[in-house]
């Protein structure tokens, strides 16, 4: 297998789940300093305030803060080509409404950025990943207010003119696509209903929803057309969740269902993103579901001249879906379904298909032809220390299995320019709030009740990924 000899290679993080730094330099509150820890048996809770007898894991997450420059320095080790990371908007406007950002903020980003440079590192910068400044959330319920569209391009615009020497790509908003499924409500739109007893499973109003939606889609291409009159040689990405799914018979009836809702889950956003436009397919759900967008001619131009460069995505495993009862359902980053009788699942449920990855590639590329990013791909696990060190084969098997396929799909043609496997370090679980499900090629002692001195240790999967690298994925 070839890789291209500038092929991003790196590791991927959120602001939220690895950062902390909570009440440090002026930052402000955001939704996710909001939502406590849980695990796999008990549910992360939203709350509206800050209760002291409830432990937050992102105010301290792995004190990203603090080790910078050792983290940075270890993903240098590895050899990073590329680091996806991402902006907490409110460390640069704590509220979201200032007319000035937060210098403290500004300065942060400008110390990490350094010293990725200082490696040769690219950074990736995600500016909204699941997170915004919950003072948003609380005085215009996030994107459902036309406003919060201006406040978001204000924030990107600051960013861009700041770093526009030191970052040459960027990512909207992390799995858009979350949108289309009530549990995006609160971290993709910023959307929260008093009603809601679960936010996993909030009380919504999809046509609510898909208005908020629309607005994260014009905020987007009003900050790709920001970023290019910035700095005509930013790259400004869109970035999909993908959980590939197939039909689970040969049913025709199979395959519609997953037609449907291939349409409605991955390719609504990536078309608009990618594309400049509505799809035709979502005329006939939007009338289905009585959802009434108003699209002025204003919002077609905005979306048609905002057209993402290239295509990033999240991967880690696939589902199956039937409109058959009785067959036993899978868990899943997302979007859960029906389990595959052909595949094995990982501790926590989510089934590993590497050749599926490659189908992915495939399906993706053939559909927009736009330079594609996978930014997330990794598996959770319970990692053991013993004397000092962490042998995790099983997570060095599954990367090489992925791997492996990306580099068949380069072979065959797909225009793969860069891999940022999830994560390069330990961080705090988004779906459950744990420290337990390690994704990290470095170990972080820190557990699930915020215990721990935060010394990193360099698992076997740390060497593994740093000959890969090294040897270009040969």
């Amino acid at each position: 297998m070839i890789f291209p000899e500038n092929f991003l290679w790196g590791g991927a993080t959120a602001a939220n789940q690895v950062e902390g730094g909570y009440a440090e330099g002026n930052k402000g509150d955001s939704i996710s300093d909001h939502i406590t820890g849980g695990s796999r048996t008990v549910k992360r809770i939203f709350t509206k305030e800050i209760q002291k007898d409830k432990y937050y894991p992102s105010h301290t997450a792995v004190d990203f803060y603090h080790h910078y420059k050792e983290d940075i320095q270890l993903f240098a080790e590895m050899g990073f080509k590329a680091y996806r990371m991402s902006i907490t908007w409110s460390r640069i406007f704590p509220l979201g409404i200032e007319d000035e950002p937060n210098e403290e903020g500004l300065q942060f980003y400008d110390n990490v950025f350094n010293e990725c440079i200082k490696y040769g590192i690219e950074p990736v910068v995600t500016l909204m990943h699941f997170d915004m400044p919950y003072y948003l959330l609380e005085t215009y319920q996030g994107f459902t207010d036309k406003k919060v569209i201006d406040l978001f391009v204000k924030y990107t615009t600051c960013v861009f003119n700041r770093y526009k020497e030191k970052v040459k790509y960027w990512i909207t908003f992390n799995e858009i696509n979350f949108a289309t499924l009530p549990m995006g409500n609160l971290e993709v739109l910023g959307i929260y209903d008093d009603r809601t007893v679960d936010y996993c499973e909030p009380y919504d109003d999809m046509n609510k929803r898909y208005n908020a939606l629309h607005n994260v889609f014009l905020a987007s291409a009003r900050t790709v057309i920001e970023g290019h009159r910035i700095n005509p040689d930013f790259r400004i990405g869109s970035m999909i969740a993908n959980v590939t799914l197939y039909p689970r018979t040969c049913a025709p009836e199979d395959m519609l269902l997953v037609k449907d809702m291939d349409n409605v889950f991955h390719n609504f956003c990536g078309d608009v993103q990618v594309k400049g436009e509505y799809p035709y397919y979502m005329e006939p759900y939007f009338k289905e579901n009585n959802i009434s967008i108003t699209i002025t001619e204003a919002d077609k131009k905005i979306l048609k001249e905002g057209c993402v460069d290239y295509y990033t995505f999240s991967y880690y495993m696939t589902n199956c879906a039937t409109v058959e009862n009785g067959h036993e359902i899978s868990a899943g980053n997302l979007l859960a379904g029906v389990k595959n009788p052909h595949l094995q699942a990982s501790e926590w449920g989510w089934q590993v298909d590497p050749l599926g990855l490659r189908y992915t590639l495939h399906k993706i590329y053939d559909r927009y032809h736009i330079p594609l990013m996978i930014v997330e791909n990794g598996l959770g696990a319970v990692d053991q220390v013993e004397d000092g060190k962490v042998h995790d084969t099983y997570r060095i098997e599954y990367l090489t299995h992925h791997i492996k396929e990306m580099g068949k799909a380069i072979e065959e043609g797909v225009n793969l320019i860069g891999y940022t496997m999830w994560t390069p370090i330990d961080i705090v679980s988004s779906s459950t709030g744990e420290m337990a499900k390690r994704y990290g090629l470095i170990y972080v002692d820190k557990n699930d009740d915020g215990t721990g001195d935060y010394h990193r240790i360099k698992k076997d999967s740390f060497y593994f990924y740093r000959d890969v690298i090294k040897n270009n994925g040969i």
